[in-house]
């Protein structure tokens, strides 16, 4: 269990964008038994599009964002609702549905997306994401490994969306500067004190590397120095705490 929790939080902190976090999340998934994960972060605007990061067939995927079916998803409803994980599909939580959430199941099932394991969060920033683990059925392996493992679960889907928010949000602007995820990441290791070494080593990448995403950083920015760079980070961060 160790070693599963250790390499997730590795790859999700070398993760850069949608398709390294999709892996991170398959590979610590799949140590469970788990085939099919969603992460959905709803738009902190409407009617922003959402952030949809999973390994469903994507030709359902893409229906359903082109469908806008988050805002009829009677899962995702639930998951903005309460803090508590719950399970969803097949006689859990079917009844009362309207035409249209009926038709929702009904279209996923297709998919091989009948039931699953739905985790809400809710961030300290106000946003809004639920990770959903399905399957084809509520078989008694999968009601067992979700009903053992599931604080385990809640600990993965917080840890994958405070990354996924860290590097792949608009939070990267900086005094109206959008940054890489690279220039970013070596920014904030920056700000917490840490040299251009130090970052190498942390994010697996070398010396030269990092000093060249912190000077990109610096450069965008329009600033002299590094430590100007590093203040005007922790300035734009003081209207999201």
């Amino acid at each position: 269990m160790q070693f599963v929790f250790e390499t997730f939080l590795e790859q999700l902190s070398e993760s850069v964008d949608e398709t390294d976090f999709r892996d991170a999340m398959a590979r610590a998934a799949a140590a469970f038994d788990l085939v099919k994960f969603a992460y959905l972060c709803l738009a902190p605007r409407a009617p922003g599009k959402p952030r949809l990061i999973s390994n469903y067939p994507p030709r359902w995927t893409a229906h359903y964002l082109s469908n806008r079916y988050h805002a009829i998803d009677p899962v995702i409803a639930r998951a903005q609702g309460g803090q508590c994980p719950f399970l969803w599909g097949l006689h859990y939580s079917r009844t009362g549905l309207s035409d249209f959430e009926q038709k929702l199941f009904d279209e996923a099932a297709a998919f091989g997306i009948r039931c699953g394991l739905t985790i809400p969060i809710l961030d300290k920033r106000g946003n809004v994401a639920a990770m959903s683990f399905a399957a084809d059925g509520l078989n008694p392996a999968f009601l067992r490994v979700t009903e053992r493992y599931e604080e385990a679960f809640r600990f993965m889907a917080t840890c994958f969306h405070i990354y996924v928010r860290r590097k792949l949000s608009a939070d990267r602007v900086v005094n109206g500067v959008q940054l890489t995820p690279r220039e970013y990441e070596c920014l904030e290791w920056a700000a917490q004190g840490k040299s251009a070494p130090d970052i190498a080593c942390i994010l697996g990448i070398s010396r030269r590397t990092a000093a060249f995403h912190l000077e990109n950083a610096r450069k965008k920015l329009g600033l002299r120095t590094r430590m100007q760079a590093v203040a005007q980070l922790s300035a734009s961060r003081k209207g999201f705490s």
